[in-house]
């Protein structure tokens, strides 16, 4: 459980986008403002629901619009909402498992649109997407990226102005879903789609499941100094009742396994990958090991 103190992190802005994201620790959950080159900003307010979904609610001060991505208790929105001040008006769902679209129907009252990917059924859904639509959003706008895998229609939103992406069950920290509907060829041309985002992309999923997670990628990488290094940071974070999400691609791409299959010569000797595996076969047994772990 999150505790009640307060702290302040800052990130660093990069020389070309001038991004920067204030995170600050408030009773219930987390503050995060996300500001982009032109000081347009959205706060992004991440909270606990059910056992280890975080809910989060996108606002901006300025319109006073606000979106939920996905939903996965209406109480738990319903309450940071009140509490917060905030009226919603947009509901982005990611894809149709329950503890992302539960909330939905009780959420939907006047004025409040929902938005889901176009191949799954979504309860509520007026707005149907797919690849590279567009969900403009308080001034800003998110691209709709394809991430099937997890499921075969799951999509994810990137607003490439403020470097954010909201992500689902499609990439964990150290991690990615579980391949319910998906293929490997389909997962894994997912994933690369988030790998080529850049480096200082903030990456929201939606569970905690970092620690089991940072268990299977020691496994199969133990000697990346980058995933040691992480695994330290992650005990400590929870230790002190701290969330590991969100964080950001680039230490994604050093340290998740599942991004770095075609990568890390270690990894592909630990899951047994053999020298003429492709990409996608890698991760296949990359993921296959981790259905298998009990470490």
């Amino acid at each position: 459980m999150l505790t009640m103190a307060t702290s302040i992190i800052r990130q660093a802005s990069s020389s070309f986008c001038r991004a920067t994201t204030t995170s600050v620790r408030i009773r219930s959950g987390w503050s995060r403002t996300m500001m982009s080159a032109s000081d347009d900003s959205f706060e992004v307010a991440q909270f606990l629901c059910l056992s280890d979904n975080y809910g989060y609610l996108i606002h901006d001060p300025k319109t006073g619009e606000t979106a939920a991505v996905d939903t996965p208790c209406a109480d738990s929105y319903k309450r940071e909402l009140e509490r917060r001040g905030w009226t919603l008006t947009h509901i982005l769902n990611t894809h149709h498992h329950h503890d992302h679209v539960g909330g939905n129907m009780a959420l939907k009252t006047e004025g409040v649109k929902v938005y889901g990917p176009a191949a799954e059924s979504i309860p509520g859904m007026d707005v149907a997407l797919k690849e590279r639509d567009i969900v403009s959003f308080a001034g800003t706008k998110a691209v709709v990226m394809d991430v099937g895998g997890h499921t075969r229609g799951h999509i994810a939103y990137y607003f490439s102005k403020e470097k954010t992406a909201f992500v689902g069950d499609s990439l964990f920290a150290l991690g990615c879903g579980r391949m319910f509907e998906g293929t490997p060829k389909q997962f894994w041309t997912s994933l690369q789609g988030l790998r080529n985002l850049p480096d200082d992309t903030t990456i929201y999923c939606a569970h905690e499941y970092t620690e089991a997670n940072a268990r299977f990628a020691m496994s199969v990488e133990p000697g990346n100094p980058d995933l040691v290094k992480r695994v330290e940071e992650i005990k400590v974070k929870r230790a002190r009742g701290e969330p590991t999400v969100p964080s950001s691609l680039g230490e994604e791409k050093a340290t998740n396994p599942f991004l770095r299959g075609d990568v890390s010569s270690e990894i592909r000797k630990n899951v047994g990958a053999s020298e003429g595996d492709d990409g996608a076969t890698i991760f296949h047994k990359i993921r296959l090991g981790k259905d298998h772990f009990r470490g």
